[in-house]
């Protein structure tokens, strides 16, 4: 049985935030401080990609690892409350987020998913994001 009220879970769910999230702010702003401009929440695009190079056909996703089942200790925890409800909606995310990068990639953008407990160490995450802009054949402008 859940410990806390109908209405205080509600109110609980209702703030969990889609856009401008502490880890999507720590991507843009690796990214702004590496020299790239992007264009944010692409409604246009399948899946709304969280940033959009679109001078580099690259669509990235800032994942939250529960919400998205990142293989990550965050990602393997599932509520002990309604976990059928839980199962089934997070399976439906994980296979909605697998149409959408399918769907980017066959109108031919290159995708990255970036999760969130990879933006807690800002040295890795600034890494790691170089790497794979270099491995698009994309260097920074500059680095700091």
């Amino acid at each position: 049985m859940d410990h806390i009220s109908a209405g205080r879970r509600s109110e609980n769910m209702r703030r969990i935030q889609a856009e401008n999230t502490r880890p999507e702010l720590a991507v843009r702003s690796a990214l702004h401080r590496m020299g790239f401009r992007f264009r944010p929440h692409a409604t246009a695009l399948p899946g709304k990609p969280d940033l959009v190079l679109k001078r580099f056909n690259l669509a990235v996703f800032v994942h939250g690892c529960f919400w998205h089942c990142h293989g990550c200790k965050r990602g393997n925890a599932c509520p002990k409350s309604n976990v059928s409800y839980w199962q089934q909606k997070l399976k439906r995310n994980v296979e909605r987020d697998a149409h959408n990068l399918q769907q980017l990639r066959h109108l031919g953008w290159r995708c990255l998913v970036v999760w969130e407990c990879e933006t807690n160490n800002p040295s890795r995450l600034r890494k790691r994001l170089q790497t794979v802009m270099t491995r698009f054949g994309n260097s920074p402008p500059h680095t700091l």
